[in-house]
């Protein structure tokens, strides 16, 4: 085998292994984009086109790892409709501002958006127990969270708030995406939702959504290469589904932890590799 052979193939394995991995950690956290994204400019692909070739790649990831959460969102069936119209409308927004904005303007923002929503998750807990009159406000994960009323489960929509919110991270999304699903975990965590595999679950659904309208906007685009994305997305189909089954099979506050390292080193590395 050639030289050059081999390095092909090389680059096919590590390329199907990173979407894989991506493909986990979207369905355990988000933040797959922090992987795939760098991976695609290691190959000599510009930003924007790696950018659109990620999307592309792992929204197939988005299918099976929302049918590996199908059984936590049983009684939730109107929340999921409830954040679909905004999750498709923010995607749609997202990617035509992609096609129309350099990406530079709002990079400087990226890593303080999934740093910030980081924060927000790790301190969920403790504000929900002193909101709650809990006896300790210090961050415990042994201790558990009080139980809330699962608002998912009542058989209303989601609030004007929550919607629009999701509408915003949706435009986030559909523009770059990483650190989009930690976004949504916190703001659910905020309204009381205690369950991480239930939060997992609307999660995926939401980013399932948005990355629909925006891998379909950048599909009609020059900016997709597809041999590099149909490559990767094969690994982040069997990515998204054994993440989210593996995650369902671990304790919470595992889980939750994974979602703190994913968003900081994910906040980190956007903040020290600006385009």
């Amino acid at each position: 085998m050639h030289v050059d052979d081999m390095t092909h193939v090389l680059q096919f394995v590590a390329i199907v292994l990173t979407s894989g991995l991506a493909g986990a950690m979207n369905a355990i956290a988000g933040g797959g984009t922090l992987l795939t994204f760098p991976a695609l400019i290691g190959l000599g692909i510009s930003p924007l086109v790696a950018n659109a070739t990620s999307t592309v790649a792992l929204w197939p990831g988005s299918v099976s790892s929302m049918w590996g959460y199908r059984d936590e969102l049983t009684g939730s069936r109107r929340w999921a409709l409830g954040l679909a119209g905004p999750s498709l409308l923010g995607g749609g927004i997202g990617a035509w501002l992609l096609l129309r904005t350099p990406p530079s303007r709002f990079a400087v923002l990226v890593p303080w958006l999934v740093l910030g929503a980081t924060a927000l998750f790790m301190l969920q807990p403790v504000v929900v127990r002193a909101i709650q009159g809990g006896r300790s406000s210090e961050l415990d994960e042994s201790a558990p969270i009080p139980v809330t009323t699962d608002h998912t489960a009542t058989g209303s929509l989601p609030s004007a708030a929550v919607m629009c919110w999701q509408l915003i991270v949706g435009i986030y999304g559909g523009y770059f995406g990483a650190g989009a699903g930690i976004l949504m975990l916190a703001a659910l965590g905020f309204i009381g939702l205690t369950n991480i595999h239930r939060m997992n679950g609307l999660k995926n659904w939401g980013a399932l959504c948005m990355n629909a309208v925006a891998a379909f906007t950048f599909a009609f685009t020059s900016l997709v290469n597809w041999p590099i994305a149909l490559t990767m997305a094969a690994g982040s189909i069997a990515g998204g589904y054994l993440g989210s089954r593996a995650a369902q099979r671990t304790q919470q506050r595992y889980v939750r932890r994974a979602v703190v390292a994913i968003g900081l080193a994910g906040g980190m590395w956007l903040l020290l590799h600006k385009h």
